[in-house]
């Protein structure tokens, strides 16, 4: 191949009018023809340089195109073009130009520059490498080939870094080592995507699907941003659209084992999802959460669809009075999704049937807080009411009786108490336990005094102060008054008439035959 210098010359001695360059013009035009080269190639050329000096790269471009049309064998031509598609951005044709340019001339050292500039923007470290390599091999002290060759080097290591990190799940290093290769090399597709999946992963999809969607944008049959785009809609729970791109991924590249085996996940989950919810509709609350089980174990990335399935089953598992693991699953919920509404609203009422009120203010105000409902406020407001009460005496629990207890069941369950821990009946035991039984026996009669005034009942019941009623402030209150008004007895001892004298009882005698009367 012919240098343009040589070929310069070789149309001087084709216009010298001398007889010996006559004699050789002939032999001369022969070996134009054969280089392919046209004189008209070299003006192409020289007006690309203009407008490349000038920024206009496509008409750039254009008059390179020209010059190679004019001389398919000129290295340089092809180098230049290059150079200006490399401007253009277009680095796969400019990577063409480049190995077209060395395979002409081998030695054409700026061919193997931009070769192997090419190859680091694409992504391809290692035949970077080989291209800077073969340049130092023709001008060992080139220092931008040794930069370049260093900057090879340093984009190897973060792809193995990124490797590395993908196979330990370690998907935030994983998009820390992509943002530092793609800095390098900004038009890999194959760096992108996998930056893109792990955003995916890490549960950043409007980050993941923007990366996606440039991507498809410039080639719409790329399989992998395909796959991408359905994995952000998968992992959003928008699973019928997924499988459409999961199955356009499988159309445009068969083999795509990650977009088979989403797929294949999505309509599994979808299914088994579907399953309970039908059986919870057909009441069949058992099988409804044996089903959710299942479906949690499908894909454990998948949370936004694993943390409806864990609210699902806490609603089922309330159904079936398993309200512990209902609060579990419910915070698990949480846990994947921390704006999940329903989760909370679920484990607010979970709290509440199992009585820890302080746990339900919580969640209503974090409800409430997000959403400024009437009806979450009415929630707030009940929940706060109840953890009121519980922080008062519970004379339903003094007394052992339910909430919906009637007139004989409170009067019943007072003459049980006050039997049971009358002071005269501990009169034998330790100072601790008499002192214990005193203090329980008063209760019992508190809590006589307030459940069996109906008055007093509704007031306690709604949550209302009851110490303006001076009825259990310990000051005017007497539990023996209320045992003896309610057993008839008289003074400190109960009195029996018994001819022809008068008999006297202690109160631990009355007791027993208290008892025996009403037992």
């Amino acid at each position: 191949m012919f240098s343009t210098g040589a070929i310069r010359t070789v149309c001087t001695l084709l216009c010298c009018p001398s007889s010996r360059c006559n004699t050789l013009a002939p032999r001369l035009q022969e070996i134009l023809v054969w280089s392919g080269f046209d004189d008209s190639a070299e003006g192409f050329k020289e007006q690309g340089n203009a407008f490349y000096s000038q920024k206009d790269y496509s008409e750039a471009f254009n008059y390179y195109t020209r010059a190679i049309d004019a001389s398919p064998r000129t290295a340089s031509y092809y180098g230049n073009r290059a150079a200006t598609l490399m401007m253009l951005r277009r680095f796969r044709e400019a990577l063409e130009d480049s190995q077209q340019a060395v395979r002409l001339d081998d030695c054409f050292m700026k061919g193997h520059l931009r070769e192997g500039k090419c190859h680091l923007l694409l992504g391809n470290a290692m035949a970077a490498s080989r291209s800077f390599q073969k340049v130092l091999e023709l001008e060992p002290a080139n220092r931008e080939a040794q930069q370049e060759n260093k900057t090879a080097e340093t984009l190897l290591e973060f792809e193995r870094m990124a490797d590395f990190g993908f196979e330990k799940r370690d998907f935030r290093k994983v998009v820390f080592c992509m943002d530092r290769a793609l800095a390098v090399a900004s038009a890999c597709h194959r760096f992108k995507i996998l930056k893109a999946e792990c955003l995916a992963l890490l549960g950043r999809y409007p980050e993941a699907q923007s990366v996606a969607s440039d991507i498809l944008r410039m080639d719409s049959t790329n399989a992998d941003a395909l796959y991408v785009r359905g994995l952000c809609l998968y992992y959003e729970d928008c699973i019928d659209k997924a499988v459409q791109f999961f199955v356009q991924a499988l159309r445009m590249a068969p083999d795509h084992e990650k977009a088979r085996l989403a797929c294949r996940n999505a309509k599994a989950l979808k299914a088994k999802k579907d399953e309970g919810n039908q059986a919870f509709k057909n009441n069949n609350y058992d099988a409804a959460y044996q089903l959710y089980t299942e479906a949690l174990t499908i894909d454990p990335n998948n949370i936004k669809t694993n943390a409806k399935l864990y609210c699902n089953r806490a609603t089922a598992g309330a159904k079936l009075k398993k309200l512990n693991e209902a609060i579990d699953d419910c915070t698990n919920a949480i846990k994947l999704d921390d704006t999940y509404i329903k989760a909370y609203l679920r484990r607010a009422q979970c709290y509440m049937n199992t009585e820890q009120y302080e746990e339900a203010v919580r969640d209503y105000e974090k409800v409430y807080q997000t959403e400024k409902t009437s009806d979450h406020k009415h929630l707030l407001k009940t929940a706060q009411l109840e953890l009121k009460k519980s922080k008062r005496k519970d004379y339903y629990k003094v007394l052992g009786i339910g909430k919906n207890a009637t007139e004989d069941e409170i009067k019943k369950a007072y003459r049980k108490r006050a039997l049971m821990h009358h002071p005269d009946r501990h009169s034998a035991a330790t100072p601790e336990v008499q002192k214990e039984e005193e203090k329980k026996f008063k209760e019992v009669g508190e809590a006589f005094t307030v459940l069996s005034d109906p008055k007093k009942k509704v007031r306690y019941d709604n949550g209302h102060d009851l110490d303006d009623d001076g009825c259990c402030d310990g000051r005017d209150f007497d539990a023996n008054n209320i045992f003896r008004a309610f057993f008839g007895g008289h003074g400190g001892g109960y009195s029996f008439d018994s001819s022809p004298g008068v008999f006297f009882f202690s109160s631990f005698d009355i007791l027993n035959l208290i008892e025996t009367r009403y037992y």
